[in-house]
C-alpha cells in the first residue's frame, strides 16, 4: 500500500457534498440513489425512494466509494480499502494502543502506535474527511427529506435515523478531535469552529430528542438505528463527560447504559459451534442470523458479494491472518501478515490459561474471549516489522457458526458484520458508572459476571467484587479491536501517562508521551482552506 497527499475537494475540506452514488447494501435490503442523478423532487416525493436515499447515509460508514471495493473512491489520495470508516477507527483507536500493533510500514501507520502523529498523517486525514463527508450526507437528507416528514410517519423516522448518523459523527469528531465546525444545514460558506463543549451539548441535545422519534426498540429492519441506539450512545457520551467537558454525568451513563440493557436487546448465549461459549457467534459470517443480532444495537453490515470492501471485517479477517495461520480455516483466500496484539492484552486472559504447548505458549484458555493464535508467534515483539513477534488475533472469521465459509465464492470479502455498539458494552458502562458513584455497585457485579460467565460457558470465571482497574481490564477482554481501546484508556487517565506497553512511544519498553495526544491535530489540508480553523494544542 502506498499513500500520497490527501486529494480532497474545497468543498469536502468544509464539510459539505451532495449526495452521490454508493454500491447495494444488501444487507439493508436497500438502493441507494443519487439525488443528484434522479432529481430532489423525484427523491423527496416518494418515501420508496427516500428510503434509498437513506442507504447512502449508513453506506457511507461501511463502504469507501462510487465502485465497490476499488474504483472512484470517496476520498482520494488514500489506499480506498483503508479510507474505510471503521477500518480508520481501528488504525487510530486500536493501533495507538496495547491492543494492536501492526508491522506495515506504510507512511503514517507506524506513526500510530509510537504516538508520533502529524497534521498530514494521510489516517488522520482520512478519518477527519470521512467524518465530514458522513455530516455532509446527513445534512442534505434531513434537509430534502424534512417537507415529506411532515407529512409521513415513516420519513420522519427516516430523517431520525440521519440525524442519529449525524450525531455518532460528531460523537467521533468530539472524540478524535475535540475542536471543529459545527455544521448543521447545506451551505457553501467556511464554518467557523466550535469547542469541544458545543459540540458535546449538540451531540447531546440531538440524541435526547431522537427518543421518541426513532423507532421502537427491536422494530427497525436488521441495520437501522432505533431508540435503543441513542440511549446507547448517550450513555457512552456521559461516561466520556468528566474528560471531555469536565461535567459528571456518571449517573446519566449508568440510566442510559440500563435503559438500553432493558429495551430488549440481550447477550448472545447461542452456542451454535458447541464450542462452550457463545461470544464467538458474534464475530462470524452468519452473525446476522445465529443469534448474535439480538445483542448488536448498531452494526456495520458486509456482504461478499454486495457490500465489498477492504476496510470494515475483510480487513480485521484477512489483515490479521500471516505465520503459520491457515486463511482456509477463516473462510478467506490468504492473509495480509499486518495487525497482531502485545503481551499487554494477552496478560489480561493470564489467570483464565488451561493449556500451553512444548513452547509454553498458551493453546487453550478458560475465557474463551481469548482468541488468539500462538503456533509459530512469540510473546515477546522485538522487531514491530515482523508478524510472527506478537500473538495473532482470530476474533473475526468469515465461517459460519456451523463451519461454512462466507458468500463469496472467491472467498475474498467477508461477510461478517461489524458491531459498532453491542449491548455487552452497556454492561460494561453501567458497571464504570456504578464504581464511580452514579450506580448500584451490586447491580454492576452482576452484570460483569453475566460477560465473564458468558466467556467461560459456565460460572468458573466469576468474581466476587470489582474495582475500576479491573472493570478497565473487563472492558479489554471484553471489546478488544471493537474500537473503544484508546477512548477507554483516555478516560481512566492511562493512555499517554501512567500505563506503558511494548513500542508505545516508539521504545520496546513502552515510555510516557506527551500529554497533548489525548487529542489527534486537525488535517493540516483543513486548516489550509479554512482560516476560521485553530489547530488543537501541541502540534
Amino acid at each position: 500500500m502506498k499513500f500520497t497527499k490527501l486529494k480532497i475537494s474545497k468543498l469536502l475540506l468544509i464539510g459539505f457534498l451532495s449526495l452521490s452514488t454508493f454500491s447495494c447494501h444488501d444487507d439493508l435490503d436497500l438502493s441507494p440513489v443519487d439525488p443528484d442523478v434522479i432529481s430532489e423532487n423525484q427523491v423527496f416525493s416518494d418515501p420508496a425512494q427516500a428510503k434509498n436515499a437513506l442507504a447512502k447515509l449508513y453506506a457511507a460508514l461501511a463502504l469507501t466509494g462510487q465502485a465497490g471495493p476499488d474504483g472512484q473512491p470517496d476520498i482520494t489520495g488514500i489506499d480506498e480499502g483503508a479510507s474505510q470508516f471503521s477500518r480508520m477507527l481501528f488504525t487510530l483507536n486500536e493501533f495507538t494502543t496495547d491492543e494492536a500493533i501492526v508491522s506495515w510500514g506504510d507512511a503514517g501507520i507506524p506513526n500510530m502506535h509510537a504516538m508520533s502523529w502529524g497534521a498530514s498523517n494521510p489516517f488522520i486525514e482520512g478519518m477527519y474527511f470521512r467524518l465530514a463527508q458522513t455530516v455532509s450526507f446527513t445534512n442534505s437528507f434531513i434537509t430534502n427529506a424534512a417537507p415529506l416528514a411532515e407529512s409521513n410517519e415513516e420519513v420522519k423516522k427516516y430523517v431520525a435515523e440521519a440525524r442519529w448518523i449525524r450525531a455518532y459523527a460528531y460523537y467521533n469528531l468530539l472524540d478524535l478531535f475535540a475542536n471543529v465546525p459545527l455544521v448543521t444545514e447545506v451551505t457553501t460558506a467556511l464554518p467557523t469552529q466550535s469547542n469541544r463543549q458545543e459540540i458535546y451539548t449538540f451531540v447531546e441535545s440531538e440524541l435526547k430528542a431522537l427518543e421518541n422519534d426513532l423507532a421502537a426498540a427491536r422494530s427497525n429492519e436488521y441495520g437501522r438505528v432505533d431508540k435503543v441506539a441513542a440511549y446507547a450512545l448517550l450513555s457512552r457520551l456521559y461516561l466520556n463527560a468528566e474528560i471531555w467537558v469536565n461535567q459528571n454525568k456518571y449517573t446519566d451513563a449508568a440510566n442510559y447504559a440500563k435503559l438500553a440493557i432493558e429495551s430488549g436487546y440481550v447477550l448472545n448465549t447461542t452456542d451454535v459451534n458447541g464450542n462452550g461459549s457463545a461470544y464467538d457467534e458474534l464475530f462470524l459470517a452468519d452473525n446476522n442470523s445465529n443469534g448474535a443480532q439480538n445483542e448488536f444495537i448498531f452494526a456495520l453490515n458486509f456482504d461478499g458479494n454486495y457490500s465489498r470492501s477492504y476496510g470494515g471485517t475483510t480487513f480485521l479477517v484477512k489483515g490479521a491472518i500471516g505465520g503459520q495461520m491457515v486463511p482456509s480455516e477463516s473462510g478467506v483466500n490468504g492473509g495480509w501478515g499486518g495487525p497482531r496484539t502485545t503481551k499487554a492484552l494477552v496478560s489480561k486472559f493470564d489467570a483464565s490459561i488451561t493449556q500451553r504447548d512444548g513452547s509454553n505458549n498458551p493453546i487453550a484458555w478458560g475465557d474463551k474471549r481469548a482468541m488468539f493464535f500462538t503456533a509459530g508467534q512469540t510473546y515477546e515483539i522485538q522487531d514491530v516489522g515482523v508478524f510472527a513477534e506478537g500473538y495473532a488475533v482470530r476474533k473475526f472469521s468469515n465461517k459460519t457458526s456451523t463451519g461454512g465459509n462466507g458468500t463469496d465464492a472467491t472467498l475474498e470479502f467477508v461477510d461478517t458484520d461489524l458491531p459498532i455498539i453491542r449491548v455487552a458494552e452497556m454492561y460494561l458502562n453501567y458497571a464504570e458508572a456504578a464504581l464511580r458513584g452514579g450506580g448500584d455497585t451490586g447491580l454492576a457485579l452482576t452484570y460483569i459476571n453475566k460477560l465473564r460467565e458468558r466467556g467461560y460457558g459456565n460460572t468458573s470465571g466469576n468474581v466476587t467484587s470489582i474495582n475500576l482497574d479491573f472493570v478497565l481490564d473487563e472492558r479489554s477482554r471484553e471489546l478488544y479491536w471493537e474500537g473503544t481501546r484508546r477512548t477507554d484508556l483516555i478516560r481512566f487517565n492511562r493512555f499517554t501517562s501512567n500505563y506503558n506497553w511494548p513500542f508505545k512511544g516508539g521504545v520496546a519498553g513502552g515510555t510516557n508521551v506527551e500529554g497533548h495526544r489525548n487529542l489527534f491535530p486537525l488535517p493540516f489540508n483543513a486548516i489550509a482552506i479554512n482560516p476560521n480553523l485553530k489547530q488543537n494544542t501541541g502540534y
